[in-house]
């Protein structure tokens, strides 16, 4: 009997273990995902959902926001705003701005605890195309037992997974008319900041004190989180796209490693990578290729092609030697060949999807676009084109510019009022 209970005690901690490995493999922690790829290997995602149908539970949430939601197990983070721009028309007092960081229980979707902060003002003004986005756009990363937050000129925070507040550190003061936006990426013991917005530079902290390890200046109009590119072969490469040019930074120095021809405006989108291919698009004209790994100016040696076709603010998707990506304005979603750029089709979403700012997930063959007002079109992840489902929120009609998260075979998605958990029922 002694043998059998020790049998069954070490049974059931294996079974304990591997039931934590698989809950932290299947979580979000960061923007667009893995690798920040915006890929998912979950198979059993919903295609189909409404207000009624395949929604475990919805969180009415504190105020607005542009952030994704991570998962971090038994939790979900998000940032939201509230107190000013909540209304175009009437934006309201600048100095009642507040942003929240809330924990959600992943479950129910209970809201477990918030967090207040007050801004370092003046922000940007929420008019004109200062309404794009707001003032929570972005997205927070997970690391362990911590939570990395950047709120642009307001700085970066970094909690334990209770809302403690372990440091917090500015990386600039500067401010643009159209917000701020990049999120923060983990590398090794740095946690690495695009602040373009706030200081031209990309700043790397390290993650346990929040002190400056190293700095690159000329990080100039990039709006896109930076991505760590495998190089076969080689070292990671953080990639960047900024006005005019791609960047090959070493993640451990900061040292620029390569430049290529860029996007001739600034950058939104950022780059996705495959078996050391970096692909980028923006300023709704252009779309290119580099090959990762080469060293100083690469233009004759590693860029492979460059074509006029893109997308303004949507993040581009790889799938089997195709490159993915929907139009901020017009609702057309294109498939290009990663090899050539050549375009295999163009496609006006229908119904229409009007505006589009946030980036698709692939998830099992399938491209989720995401639009503000008209719902989640699913589409083939295939060369040739099939709209697979429309789903729409009848009794939600707030705008929802942040990408999808999938964990566990649910999807989250935010809207400016609700964090909604997707799951087949």
């Amino acid at each position: 009997m002694y043998h059998t209970h020790v049998f069954h005690r070490l049974a059931s901690a294996m079974l304990v273990t591997l039931a934590v490995c698989s809950a932290h493999a299947a979580d979000w922690t960061q923007f667009r995902g893995p690798g920040g790829l915006g890929i998912t290997t979950e198979t059993s995602l919903p295609v189909e959902w409404s207000s009624k149908k395949n929604i475990v539970w919805r969180t009415k949430l504190p105020g607005p926001g542009t952030s994704s939601p991570v998962t971090a197990g038994k939790r979900v983070f998000v940032t939201c705003y509230t107190g000013y721009a909540l209304d175009a028309g009437k934006p309201g007092n600048m100095d009642d701005l507040k942003r929240h960081l809330v924990c959600v229980e992943r479950a129910s979707g209970k809201i477990l605890w918030t967090k207040q902060f007050d801004p370092v003002l003046p922000e940007h003004k929420y008019t004109g195309e200062g309404t794009y986005h707001g003032y929570a756009s972005s997205t927070p990363v997970i690391d362990g037992d911590r939570l990395y937050v950047f709120f642009g000129k307001s700085g970066v925070y970094c909690f334990d997974l209770d809302g403690t507040e372990i440091w917090h550190t500015s990386v600039g003061k500067g401010i643009n008319g159209w917000g701020s936006g990049t999120s923060p990426v983990l590398y090794k013991d740095k946690l690495i900041i695009n602040a373009s917005v706030e200081s031209d530079n990309m700043i790397a902290l390290d993650k346990t004190t929040g002190k400056e390890l190293w700095k690159t200046p000329g990080i100039s109009s990039a709006w896109n989180t930076p991505v760590l590119v495998t190089v076969p072969a080689g070292e990671p490469e953080l990639v960047v796209s900024i006005y005019n040019r791609v960047l090959g930074l070493s993640p451990e120095t900061g040292k620029e490693l390569w430049r290529a021809p860029g996007v001739e405006r600034y950058v939104c989108p950022s780059v996705i990578a495959n078996d050391g291919i970096v692909y980028a698009i923006g300023g709704g004209h252009t779309s290119l290729a580099v090959k990762a790994g080469g060293r100083g100016d690469v233009a004759k040696t590693h860029s492979l092609w460059m074509k006029k076709k893109g997308s303004n603010v949507s993040s581009p998707v790889y799938h089997e030697g195709h490159i993915y990506w929907a139009s901020d304005s017009g609702g057309v979603v294109t498939c290009q060949k990663a090899d050539t750029g050549d375009i295999v089709y163009q496609k006006r979403l229908d119904p229409p999807s009007g505006l589009i700012y946030s980036s698709p997930l692939l998830a099992n063959g399938k491209l989720y676009y995401v639009s503000q007002k008209n719902g989640t079109y699913v589409v083939a992840a295939s060369p040739e084109y099939k709209l697979l489902a429309r789903n729409v929120f009848a009794d939600d009609d707030s705008r929802t510019n942040a990408s999808l998260a999938a964990s566990d075979g649910q999807l989250l998605l935010r809207s400016d009022r609700y964090l909604y958990c997707i799951g087949k029922q």
